[in-house]
């Protein structure tokens, strides 16, 4: 990239410099000089609303020196559109910046805005994702933009396949649980109200649905019963069940036997049954339960187990 200032192309344009305060700031901000000279080509051109293709590649300068600039990101959206550029090559121009900066928020709220205007979603779209995932399969902002895509392509048939597939390759990914029950649940509600009713029971889902997570869950659980995310997801679907943990209770003993402290395999498995029993009205067995996690198999948080004592009635474990 070479000067702006050398460029006849930009002859026509009086650059605009960054105030940093006048001419001894206090903290100005140590840019480097090609950035400095492209951001006051850009504050020219942004006053004038200039939306040509040399500023389409004046952003695209800007970006490659600094991908976190919002608002380089927002006017090249605005570009593209009112030139109604070819935006499937936009996106395979963002694959490249996506891959070198895999955890920036702006590209991948760019990817959306350009794909919300694209018809049909194009073929290489979901193998891109599986590459992203391949350098960071808990990439939040990944898996935000894929639930989006979701609901924009009405893709659900095809997703939970996929989420089953990287689950039994890895059963403790927690963002691959939590796209389940994205894949599984929001389906029945409308993207304005996304969010899962998790008072009581759920009449959107059908019974045979919720019982085939339940032993979903349930076999995951004994694949690796010290693995928070699968308890977490069966507390969920029980509720939208709505018949509350007590119908687990044989399940949640096999890993944690009160008479038997030390075979206890999940302390998981003692938090559900402290709920469980204070679902029974057996605040003895549910205390019994948190005093083992505080005492011996979760000491790092017995505050809060003694705080969920407390809220029974019962005292705090001794030191």
């Amino acid at each position: 990239m070479g000067r702006y200032s050398d460029s006849e192309e930009w002859e026509d344009i009086i650059p605009i410099p960054q105030d940093d305060g006048g001419p001894n700031p206090l903290a100005a901000i140590a840019y480097t000089e090609e950035y400095s000279e492209a951001m006051s080509y850009l504050r020219a051109v942004m006053a004038k609303d200039e939306k040509s293709d040399r500023v389409l590649g004046l952003t695209e300068d800007i970006i490659q020196m600094n991908p976190a600039h919002y608002t380089v990101w927002l006017y090249r959206a605005d570009i593209l559109l009112e030139l109604q550029e070819n935006l499937v090559q936009e996106l395979e121009w963002l694959n490249t910046i996506a891959i070198r900066h895999h955890k920036n928020f702006q590209i991948w709220h760019h990817r959306q805005v350009i794909m919300s205007h694209i018809p049909t979603m194009p073929s290489s779209e979901l193998s891109f994702l599986a590459r992203m995932f391949a350098k960071d399969v808990k990439n939040y902002h990944v898996w935000s933009y894929r639930q989006w895509l979701v609901r924009r392509f009405s893709l659900w048939d095809s997703e939970l396949p996929y989420v089953e597939s990287l689950l039994q390759s890895d059963v403790r990914n927690n963002s691959a649980w939590n796209h389940r029950w994205f894949v599984v649940f929001a389906r029945h509600t409308s993207p304005e109200k996304h969010s899962i009713k998790n008072d009581d029971a759920d009449s959107r889902v059908e019974p045979e649905i919720l019982e085939g997570e339940i032993e979903y869950t349930k076999a995951a659980i004994l694949m690796a019963p010290q693995n928070q995310s699968p308890w977490n997801y069966l507390r969920g679907v029980l509720r939208k069940q709505g018949k509350g943990l007590v119908g687990m209770k044989g399940f949640a003993e096999q890993f944690a036997d009160l008479e038997k402290e030390d075979e206890v395999r999940s302390s998981h498995a003692l938090d559900f049954l402290a709920d469980l029993y204070a679902e029974e009205q057996e605040k003895e067995l549910s205390g019994k339960a948190l005093e083992l996690l505080a005492r011996r198999y979760d000491p790092i948080r017995k505050n809060y187990w003694d705080y969920r004592r407390n809220m029974l009635g019962l005292g705090q474990v001794g030191a």
